[in-house]
């Protein structure tokens, strides 16, 4: 696979990562352990080498367990990214986050067992916490940093300026939020913002997490206890008007000749070699074909349609019912 360097100075990985969420159940019930095992070994196989979880996926840290346990053996094939942040998902953002000097710190030693693994090449602050001042936060990273415990930083879902002042503290090597032709609003702002100051953007739900490969045709399409369900974009009204997005992008991808993933994963390598998307694919099937998006070529006036069909603003709902879990970021007005 083509490979896209992380940041100024840090590694070189393959042009798309591996997303590890839904490895042990977000949506739905988990796919098999056996299946998430397949899942990895094709994403590496395929040069996907950027992988990525949280402290906070799954129930008791499920997801870095299992990720530390399926990379035993295999270090050197990944480079390993994981976040810290994020304590609940509660209704109130400032009853869910930490960002606090001793909190960084107790994160990292607890992920670093349950991975197992003497260091994790990219650490991310989940969501910058607003009772704490950024450069705290972000201090106490590069703390670890030259401790040898951490060797790049990174930021999710961070305002331009909280990434301004974020670097100024010290230097950023990604920021992840999501981004994809479902989810545009980073682009007026955080976009251009990281592309200035030498940040690698990591979207993560590329494909509109799952509506835009077009499995998803109506909302019986997904589990009783799937928590998109619980999302405004996937409220029935909302749903039903964004399948047009769904129809425009499959209508694309059959004049190409690809799938409608790959029309979506495509058109984010195009925005930059600075761009390297995580899809969040579970079964070895699904990154076999998401690695072959990176080989699909969109011209300009392919680009320039896409535009044109699919402005920002086109997507109808917020991502999140309570928009503070996007710092600073300014809700999709539907056109």
């Amino acid at each position: 696979m083509k490979t896209r360097r992380i940041g100024a100075r840090g590694p070189a990985v393959g042009a798309l990562g591996l997303g590890c969420l839904n490895l042990t159940g977000q949506y739905g019930e988990p796919v098999g352990t056996a299946t998430a095992r397949a899942a990895v070994d094709a994403a590496i196989e395929h040069g996907m080498t950027l992988f990525d979880t949280a402290d906070s996926y799954g129930t008791d840290h499920a997801n870095e367990l299992f990720v530390g346990e399926v990379i035993a053996g295999r270090r050197n094939e990944v480079t390993l990214s994981t976040k810290f942040g994020v304590v609940a998902m509660a209704e109130n953002t400032a009853d869910a986050i930490r960002g606090d000097r001793p909190y960084v710190k107790s994160s990292c030693e607890a992920s670093l067992r349950r991975l197992g693994v003497d260091h994790i090449d990219l650490y991310y602050l989940h969501r910058p916490d607003p009772k704490v001042p950024i450069e705290e936060t972000v201090g106490a990273m590069g703390e670890l940093v030259e401790a040898g415990k951490v060797r790049w930083i990174g930021i999710c879902e961070a305002s331009a300026e909280t990434i301004r002042r974020a670097h100024r503290t010290h230097e950023l090597s990604a920021v992840q939020s999501e981004w994809s032709l479902f989810s545009r609003d980073i682009e007026s702002e955080v976009i251009p913002v990281a592309k200035e100051l030498g940040i690698s953007v990591v979207p993560f739900a590329p494909l509109g997490r799952g509506f835009l490969t077009g499995a998803i045709a109506s909302l019986a399409d997904l589990p009783p206890d799937d928590s998109r369900r619980r999302m405004p974009r996937f409220q029935e009204e909302n749903f039903n008007r964004n399948l047009e997005i769904v129809r425009i992008v499959r209508e694309i991808a059959g004049e190409k000749g690809c799938s409608p993933a790959q029309i979506a994963l495509a058109w984010l390598l195009a925005q930059g070699d600075h761009v390297v998307p995580i899809p969040g694919s579970d079964r070895p099937e699904l990154v076999a074909e998401n690695a072959a998006s990176v080989e699909l070529v969109l011209s300009q006036a392919d680009l320039d349609r896409i535009e044109d069909l699919l402005p920002v603003g086109t997507t109808a709902g917020n991502r999140y019912w309570d928009m503070s879990w996007a710092e600073g970021q300014t809700p999709e007005v539907p056109k």
